[in-house]
């Protein structure tokens, strides 16, 4: 199945007037104006995909920053972007889709195959030197039917053991998998078992992800092997989507901690590791205060 759509195969389908759902989702973390750089550039008749509140549930608690959005709120966004069953939807950002794999992941989890992100982004699109458009297009309300759970995930309970029968990718900058700082969580540290493995590495001098040989290789010295159970989790379950994504690009199937460490830090019963190592220096709480 595949992840990725170049630039100049989305601009051929669009001018062929082959139906493509564009769907843009502008975020950063700290960067609270992603609809107002939409305005000011994006790709002609794509819709603007706010992440905080139609890619996630703001009103869930105890799940992490970023907790998956009910099915039925998912199924009513996607209708509210133009998508109807059958559409082959592309999803992009400007930040070499780091949250815009968010969406593929939503999108693939609910039954929704025919889901690409534009490899590279819109900067590949500029690059191309394919025309921005300015206007704003609400498109006439869809009719696709999604569902839940075809992509794996697991738990918070599960992500504690995995190290023990897999492979636990912690895919956030390695200054906050060390513990040397922590911008937004409760504490510094990554999951005690878990293994550095930051997104940005998923990708070239470009912003396109690796070819799959190269993936492929950069997941081997993480000792990625076929048949290897994999998981993922960064801060929040957004950019750990992009590692899925670069994973699956690999050929190596990986299921995603939605919750995350924001999710895990907030559980004071859970240690926290500091350091480089997988285990590096566990800070324990125990339940029983003891």
């Amino acid at each position: 199945m595949a992840t990725l759509m170049d630039a100049d195969t989305l601009k051929n389908r669009m001018d062929a007037g082959l139906r493509t759902v564009l769907l843009d989702v502008r975020w950063v973390l700290g960067d609270p104006h992603g609809h107002s750089h939409f305005r000011q550039g994006h790709i002609p008749g794509a819709v603007y995909v706010d992440l905080h509140n139609e890619l996630a549930d703001p009103t869930a608690e105890g799940e992490g920053r970023h907790p998956l959005p009910k099915t039925a709120a998912l199924q009513q966004s996607a209708r509210a972007w133009g998508v109807n069953d059958g559409d082959t939807v592309v999803a992009y950002d400007d930040s070499g889709n780091m949250a815009a794999a968010r969406l593929w992941w939503l999108l693939r989890d609910a039954g929704f195959h025919s889901v690409f992100l534009l490899d590279g982004g819109l900067g590949a699109w500029r690059s191309a030197g394919y025309p921005l458009a300015q206007d704003e297009d609400h498109p006439a309300p869809g009719n696709v039917v999604l569902g839940h759970g075809h992509m794996p995930a697991i738990s918070m309970d599960e992500a504690a053991d995995w190290h023990r029968h897999g492979i636990l990718l912690d895919a956030r900058a390695g200054e906050r998998y060390r513990g040397e700082i922590e911008p937004v969580d409760p504490r510094a540290g990554h999951i005690p078992g878990a293994i550095s493995a930051p997104t940005g590495a998923n990708l070239d001098s470009d912003g396109a992800f690796r070819d799959s040989a190269g993936l492929r290789a950069r997941f081997a010295e993480l000792g990625i092997a076929d048949g290897t159970k994999v998981a993922v989790y960064c801060g929040s379950g957004v950019t750990a989507s992009h590692e899925i994504a670069a994973l699956e690009v690999a050929g190596i199937k990986a299921a995603l901690f939605p919750g995350s460490f924001s999710q895990w830090s907030s559980f004071e019963p859970n240690p926290v590791a500091t350091g480089a190592e997988p285990l590096g220096r566990a800070e324990v709480r125990n339940p029983a205060g003891q």
